[in-house]
């Protein structure tokens, strides 16, 4: 029991000394434990009483917490049943929107529908309209195909010519003025005349050239715009002198003749991009005009045939007005015996109503048995007193 355990520095430290130590530590254990266990009782009863305040605090929140649950379950069966009221509202307005929601469906739809019906139809008379515009074209396109295998050929084109200035000319002057295919003293026979007031016949020629207009507007290159330009030139400067030539006869007929182009775009270029070829017929007496332009001449003969049936007959204007004036003399001097006889009928009235009023007067006295008083004689005083009354104007002729 006293072997030595260890060595603390020089201090021997033993087996009974390494006990009672140990035992002492186990006291002062011991001790530290009684007065931790006597602390720790002391706070237990402390945390027993907090927490036994701390259960009625729980409880009374509970009660209250109880008595909040029991209110709002109150509330919330108030608000289930005001929303089952909503609910029964708003399903019977949801009912209403969609019973007006599809009557309006049901209208807009049979709108729509009637709509849809009418434009199906105007769409099925539009399309029988561009049918028959279809058929029209493609009856326009034949007649263009024909009118262009008719202008190929140079009789026919000639034809359509002379064909539509007859009918300008016909159109515009009264029979008896032109004549067509009239032949001149030389023989020679331009395609109309218009026989103007001094009885000189004013020729007509149609020339069409349209060869050469066509190769001027097919031209690519600047080689073949010149020769197309100088075959135009010399085409139409060929029917200028042809004209000149043959239907100006001097005595005969008018100093200018008409050179008839009967298409107004052929017209339109040679006068813009030909001037010298304008100046140059003008110069040889014959003038180029379009459709529009014969119309026009034609229209200018029509007034100066009239002016010269005016002058025609200008002395037999001044008889008829020298025997109207003497018509009208006539009638004044009728007028004035009307007159007078008006005058006469208003004095024979005058005088008969002079003698009914001394009857009258006659009548009264006899009535009253009074013959003392005498009628005054018949004479200017009575009648300047009577007249005015009677007739406070003389009547007019007419009146």
């Amino acid at each position: 029991m006293n072997e030595i355990i260890f060595l603390a520095g020089d201090w021997p430290v033993r087996t009974i000394d390494a006990l009672l130590g140990f035992g002492a530590l186990v006291l002062i254990l011991l001790a530290v434990i009684a007065v931790v266990i006597a602390r720790s009782g002391r706070r237990g009863a402390e945390l027993a009483m907090a927490n036994a305040i701390r259960a009625d605090e729980l409880e009374e929140r509970l009660s209250q917490v109880l008595h909040g649950q029991s209110e709002a379950s109150g509330r919330a069966d108030a608000m289930t049943q005001a929303l089952a009221g909503r609910q029964a509202e708003m399903a019977r307005a949801v009912n209403e929107r969609l019973d007006s929601v599809t009557h309006r469906v049901g209208q807009s739809m049979e709108s729509t529908t009637r709509n849809t019906m009418e434009s199906l139809r105007a769409l099925h008379e539009r399309l029988g309209i561009i049918d028959n515009a279809h058929k029209n074209l493609t009856d326009l396109t034949t007649q263009v195909t024909t009118l262009r295998d008719v202008l190929a050929n140079k009789q026919s084109r000639g034809a359509f010519g002379q064909a539509r200035m007859e009918a300008i000319v016909q159109d515009g002057l009264p029979k008896g003025a032109y004549e067509f295919q009239f032949t001149l003293s030389t023989g020679k026979r331009p395609d109309c005349v218009v026989f103007l007031p001094d009885q000189r016949p004013l020729c007509i020629d149609a020339k069409f050239p349209l060869e050469a207009m066509t190769a001027l507007h097919d031209a690519r290159t600047d080689e073949e715009k010149r020769i197309a330009t100088q075959r135009l030139r010399g085409d139409v400067m060929k029917h200028v002198s042809d004209i000149a030539e043959k239907y100006l006869v001097t005595g005969e007929t008018q100093e200018m003749a008409l050179m008839f182009v009967p298409s107004e775009s052929v017209y339109a270029e040679i006068h813009d991009g030909f001037d010298d070829v304008i100046q140059k017929a003008y110069r040889a007496k014959v003038v180029l005009v379009s459709p529009s332009l014969l119309m026009l001449a034609i229209q200018v003969m029509q007034q100066i045939m009239k002016d010269a049936r005016m002058r025609d007959a200008a002395d037999q204007i001044q008889t008829e007005v020298i025997k109207l004036g003497d018509d009208l003399s006539r009638l004044r001097d009728r007028v004035l015996k009307l007159q007078k006889h008006f005058a006469d009928a208003n004095e024979d009235v005058r005088q008969i109503l002079i003698s009914a009023d001394k009857i009258e007067k006659r009548a009264g006295r006899i009535e009253e048995l009074d013959f003392s008083k005498t009628d005054a004689p018949e004479g200017p005083h009575l009648a300047a007193t009577v007249a005015p009354e009677l007739f406070p104007r003389k009547l007019q002729a007419g009146e």
